[in-house]
C-alpha cells in the first residue's frame, strides 16, 4: 500500500514538472490584445467646410476610427469641383468621400455615374436633402442671410428682406460673396435671380454692392465697419455673435437660403467600406452633434440648432425653394449672366 501511494506522487509530480517544463517553452500563448475591428487603410475627403471646424472634426474622427487614416482637401466649392474635374479627365479621381456647399453639383456627377448608391442606415434620421435612390445624403445645412454691423445700424433700420438691400442708404455699403468661387453664392445668385430677374442684380450693382471672394472677407470687411449690411453666410455671423463681436442675423421676411449641402462617396473609391463608415458616422447623432458645433444646422431633427440661432423649423417654410435641377444644368449660363451684370466695368 505504502508501495502504491509513493509511486503515485512520483507521478504527480513528474505531470507537474512537464507542465512547467511545457509553459518554459512557450506550451501556452501570452494572451492577446483585441484587434480593431474597424476600417483600416487611407481614406481621402475632399470638402469646402471651413479649416476650423475640420480641426474641430479631425479628434472626433480618430477616437472613432483610430486605425483609418483620413486625409483632407478643403477648398471652396467652386476649386473642389475644379480639382474633381480634372482629375476626372484624368480618369484618377483621389477622392473618396466628397462635402461641398452645392446641392445641384452632386446631380451633375450622380449623371455622370461617379456617385456610388448607398443606404446608410442613418439615413432614416435625415429629414431633409436625400436622393431617393441613395446616391448622396444631405450632411449640414448652411443658410445664407443677411447680417448688419450693430455698431453701424440699429435694429429699427437695419434690413429686413433682400429686397430691402435697394434701399439708397446701403449705397456703397453692402456686399456678397463671388458666385464664381462659393458655392452657396452661386445658389444664392441663381435663387434670387429666379425670384426677382436679374435686374434684381442690377440694381444691387447700382446701389454699389460689392463682391468679394468668400464668406470670409465679408466678416472681416463688415466687422471692420466697410460693410453695413451683406448677404453671407449665416454660420460665419453666428460664430462672431458668439465672441462678442458687433454683428447680427436676419433672417429675410422674403425667405433664408437654406443650402443643405450633401455627402457622398465616388465609386472609384479604393475604400468604400471605409468611406460607408465615415458616412454613417456624420450622419449620426454624434457627427451631427459636431456640425453643430460648427455653427451650422442638423440635418437630424433631434440635435439642437447652433449656439444663438432658431431651431430651423421656425423659418424652413418660408425658405426659399432652389430648382436644384435647374442649377445643375445652368451652371455655366447663371455664372456668366453674374459676371455680365455684376461683375464687369460698363
Amino acid at each position: 500500500m505504502r508501495k502504491q501511494s509513493r509511486l503515485l506522487i512520483a507521478v504527480i509530480v513528474m505531470i507537474a514538472m512537464l507542465g512547467l517544463l511545457a509553459a518554459g517553452c512557450g506550451g501556452s500563448k501570452p494572451q492577446e490584445t483585441p484587434k480593431s475591428q474597424g476600417p483600416k487603410g487611407t481614406l481621402m475627403i475632399y470638402t469646402s467646410i471651413y479649416p476650423d471646424i475640420i480641426e474641430l472634426v479631425k479628434p472626433e474622427l480618430k477616437k472613432k476610427f483610430p486605425d483609418l487614416d483620413i486625409q483632407w482637401f478643403q477648398a471652396g466649392t467652386e476649386k473642389v469641383m475644379a480639382k474633381v474635374a480634372g482629375e476626372i479627365e484624368a480618369k484618377k479621381v483621389q477622392a473618396d468621400l466628397l462635402m461641398v456647399a452645392d446641392p445641384s453639383y452632386y446631380i451633375t456627377l450622380k449623371e455622370q455615374n461617379l456617385l456610388l448608391k448607398y443606404d446608410s442606415p442613418n439615413r432614416k434620421d435625415v429629414k431633409i436633402n436625400k436622393d431617393t435612390e441613395g446616391y448622396w445624403t444631405g450632411v449640414r445645412i448652411s443658410n445664407m442671410i443677411i447680417a448688419y454691423n450693430t455698431a453701424k445700424v440699429s435694429p429699427a433700420d437695419a434690413p429686413k428682406s433682400f429686397q430691402d438691400l435697394l434701399d439708397p442708404k446701403w449705397k456703397g455699403r453692402i456686399a456678397m460673396p463671388s458666385p464664381l468661387l462659393s458655392g452657396t453664392a452661386y445658389v444664392t445668385a441663381g435663387v434670387l435671380s429666379d425670384k426677382y430677374g436679374w435686374d434684381y442684380f442690377e440694381k444691387l450693382k447700382a446701389n454699389g454692392l460689392k463682391v468679394e471672394e468668400g464668406n470670409s472677407a465679408i466678416q472681416n470687411k463688415l466687422l471692420r465697419g466697410e460693410y453695413h449690411a451683406v448677404i453671407i453666410l449665416e454660420e460665419n455671423i453666428l460664430k462672431l455673435a458668439a465672441k462678442g463681436e458687433p454683428v447680427k442675423v436676419v433672417y429675410p421676411e422674403d425667405g433664408t437660403i437654406v443650402i443643405p449641402s450633401p455627402i457622398a462617396i465616388f465609386n472609384t473609391s479604393k475604400n468604400q467600406e471605409a468611406a460607408k463608415a465615415v458616412l454613417d458616422w456624420w450622419l449620426s447623432k454624434e457627427g451631427q452633434e459636431v456640425v453643430v458645433k460648427g455653427w451650422m444646422h442638423s440635418v437630424r431633427d433631434d440635435v439642437q440648432p447652433p449656439q444663438g440661432a432658431p431651431a430651423l423649423k421656425t423659418f424652413i417654410d418660408k425658405a426659399f425653394k432652389p430648382d436644384w435641377l435647374k442649377l445643375s444644368k445652368e451652371n455655366e449660363k447663371i455664372k456668366e449672366i453674374f459676371r455680365s451684370k455684376v461683375l464687369d466695368n460698363k
